[in-house]
């Protein structure tokens, strides 16, 4: 279907679907955009560990994918019902990576008649950034953008020294509010990424919680695992300065990071809107995860903001970011709870993409 042309009333506003099926995650949101404002009009989100075991086989094994492909129908349906006008589909590192990826994308498309897109991790990467760009606002000289997923991990430093801040910072998207945004504006772009084959799934798996024994260690060793995945990657010295003198701070977008914010809040049942740009200093990050060490997995189980889903992974997620942390030192954590979607919905409404100039450089980059 052709794409609308996004003028008229709000009623008769276009609806956009942006679908992001993670080594963990299934993730779909349809927007309505009327006057460079997006309306949540529906959103699903369902843990189907598509990448479970990816790491031992190298494949995605059968009962991962009848689970993801259980959630892609019901996203299919829910595009159908909703009547989008345009539909953008993405798989990332499980897909990349398994030797039936490619057979799996197929399989979708048969009984689903969704076409996933296999992205790059730099197109990740930009496409994380794009969707958090209303969090990199405060008076800062550089930020890192942070997207902990299932398989992978992406990292985006961003230079923020010509940025004007916006004051205030726009409203978050929920559901059913708007979301104001400048679609002509230059959208941020990284100065430096890296893409590392770790994330929460795949972290997790090779570093299997000890029923007994020293929990600190265990963390320590996870930790110390991604510094040195990430330690050879010196592009983004350029940018130290501005940690050195606090005038940086990280964007961390994952359900680990916005379930560690959850529990920081002590929040009865997780809450969008309050966890949605919360700051967070490194002392308050620290303490949530001591907390998680000692509660054990029963505990976390009974979390609201974690549940039985997230039980095993929170702290592979903890773990990658205090290695961040670690390695590029500053004082303040900003929560996301936004991301690839949100930066999918902006790319397909973007009146005109910016064109290469020819001779220009591409952001240091790299993939471990």
């Amino acid at each position: 279907m052709a794409e609308a042309s996004g003028t008229g009333t709000a009623d008769q506003a276009p609806l956009y679907a942006a679908l992001d099926l993670g080594t963990n995650n299934c993730r779909l949101m349809i927007a309505a955009f009327h006057n460079g404002q997006f309306r949540i009009i529906e959103a699903f989100s369902r843990i189907v560990r598509l990448g479970e075991g990816l790491s031992q086989n190298g494949q995605l094994q059968e009962r991962a994918i009848e689970r993801a492909v259980a959630a892609l129908k019901i996203c299919a349906e829910k595009i159908a019902r909703r009547q989008v006008v345009k539909v953008r589909a993405v798989a990332t590192q499980a897909c990349r990576i398994a030797r039936n990826g490619q057979a799996f994308i197929r399989r979708v498309e048969t009984e689903t008649g969704l076409k996933l897109q296999l992205i790059t991790p730099e197109e990740e990467a930009r496409l994380s950034v794009i969707g958090c760009a209303s969090l990199l606002d405060a008076p800062a000289k550089a930020a890192i953008v942070l997207d902990v997923g299932g398989g992978s991990t992406e990292i985006s430093w961003v230079e923020l020294a010509n940025q004007t801040p916006q004051v205030p910072p726009p409203p978050p998207l929920v559901r059913g509010a708007r979301h104001g945004l400048n679609v002509s504006a230059r959208p941020p772009v990284p100065k430096y990424w890296i893409s590392i084959p770790t994330g929460v799934v795949s972290l997790a798996e090779r570093f299997p919680e000890p029923a007994d024994g020293d929990k600190q260690a265990w963390f320590g060793a996870m930790t110390a695992d991604v510094e040195q995945a990430l330690s050879g990657f010196r592009a983004p010295e350029a940018l130290r300065p501005h940690f050195d003198a606090q005038q940086a701070y990280i964007v961390g977008t994952s359900g680990a990071i916005t379930s560690l914010a959850g529990l920081h809040l002590r929040l009865e049942r997780y809450d969008r809107s309050r966890v949605d740009g919360l700051w967070m200093s490194d002392r308050e990050c620290r303490a949530v995860i001591e907390r998680l060490l000692v509660m054990g997995p029963d505990g976390r189980e009974a979390e609201a903001c974690i549940g039985r889903d997230r039980a095993d992974l929170v702290l592979a997620g903890a773990a990658i970011l205090q290695a961040v942390q670690n390695l590029w030192p500053c004082e303040r954590l900003r929560v996301a709870d936004r991301g690839l979607r949100e930066g999918l919905l902006l790319s397909m409404v973007r009146k005109k993409p910016r064109r290469r100039r020819r001779g220009k450089r591409k952001p240091a980059q790299t993939t471990a």
